[in-house]
């Protein structure tokens, strides 16, 4: 709308304030050329509304793309656009909803932004920061405050953005990720790769903690021994049963046989064993436990089944749900109330 003439005092949003400088040459392509396609610029002293352009001007390294530009004929008149793009950025950002944790989210314009966090809200990615323009070290600090809180979205997610150079030293000094990407998918990917790092590390530290849900039915005719140790075929009826799976009789007054220590399928061993496969298992006594007895504590018209409690059933939902297939989870739940477990 209206005229830019060389000469004219402009205002623009920067990444430390406003800008204000002076035209001193506006520049437009040969005609029937786009401004993006490499040529010889003719300058031009006034362009008139509305057409694409390129301004020379001092000091706009720092300016912010997708924001308005003021032109101020009179020294109020600059004052007032100043306060006015600083609100429109103001208000631009500060309608955007942040988490309390989440990933720092900095682009070029806010067209980019609000396009990257609009991808992030699809996908399910949390954000607890945003910024225009280069990363630099403020950034970092502000991004670092997850550590305290969940250090895996302690992240930078610069998109189409420069990273300055104290600013990656600051992030590789505190522990800082930062990804980079001019293509939002890419940077989309190496977060992934990144969080799924942390996913495995936090199922690592929790897996001893895990107990998996399973029902088994005793084979007895292959019932190998009786006492203490108990050796048996067994046929996985629900769910899956894994090599330490605690293993109780929730028929007999939940009494406990131990746990699961071996597992095996025409005399080779396994790890985990799903449902409706039939293999040998040997249940070992944890303790100073009385040893428990086939057919005087428990017979064959018993279920066995995996022994939960609320901190494993919290550490299977925290951390192993999303591999779990879906009806394995509804056994959890199951198991979940036969334990009365809140």
């Amino acid at each position: 709308n209206g005229h830019l003439h060389v000469g004219d005092t402009i205002i623009v949003a920067g990444q430390e304030g406003p800008i204000v400088t002076q035209v001193r040459g506006l520049l437009m392509p040969e005609s029937n050329r786009e401004s993006r396609v490499r040529n010889q610029y003719q300058n031009y002293k006034t362009i008139k509304a509305a057409c694409g352009i390129k301004i020379a001007a001092k000091n706009l390294e720092k300016s912010m793309a997708g924001l308005p530009l003021f032109v101020g004929r009179k020294e109020d008149e600059v004052d007032y656009f100043k306060n006015e793009i600083q609100n429109i950025l103001k208000t631009a950002l500060s309608s955007i909803k942040l988490q309390e944790t989440g990933v720092y989210v900095q682009a070029s314009t806010l067209g980019s932004l609000e396009a990257l966090l609009e991808f992030l809200e699809t996908s399910n990615i949390p954000y607890a920061g945003i910024n225009i323009g280069p990363v630099h070290r403020k950034d970092i600090v502000r991004a670092s405050s997850q550590l305290d809180r969940k250090p895996q979205w302690a992240v930078v997610l610069a998109f189409d953005v420069k990273i300055e150079r104290d600013a990656q030293d600051h992030a590789d000094s505190v522990g800082v990720k930062i990804f980079q990407a001019d293509i939002m998918y890419h940077l989309f990917d190496m977060f992934l790769v990144h969080r799924e790092g942390y996913k495995k590390e936090d199922q690592e530290k929790a897996r001893h903690l895990a107990v998996f849900p399973c029902k088994l039915r005793v084979l007895p005719e292959f019932m190998f021994n009786k006492r203490g140790k108990i050796i048996c075929g067994v046929i996985v009826e629900d769910g899956f049963v894994k090599l330490g799976t605690p293993i109780c009789v929730p028929s007999k007054e939940f009494i406990e046989l131990g746990r699961v220590v071996s597992i095996e399928l025409n005399h080779k061993p396994l790890d985990i064993a799903r449902k409706n496969s039939e293999v040998s298992i040997t249940i070992e006594p944890v303790g100073n436990e009385a040893p428990k007895i086939f057919g005087r504590d428990f017979d064959e018209t018993d279920l066995l089944m995996s022994k939960i409690s609320q901190e494993s059933f919290d550490v299977v939902k925290d951390h192993f749900r999303g591999d779990m297939q879906k009806s394995d989870w509804q056994l959890m739940i199951e198991l979940k109330e036969i334990f009365n477990i809140l």
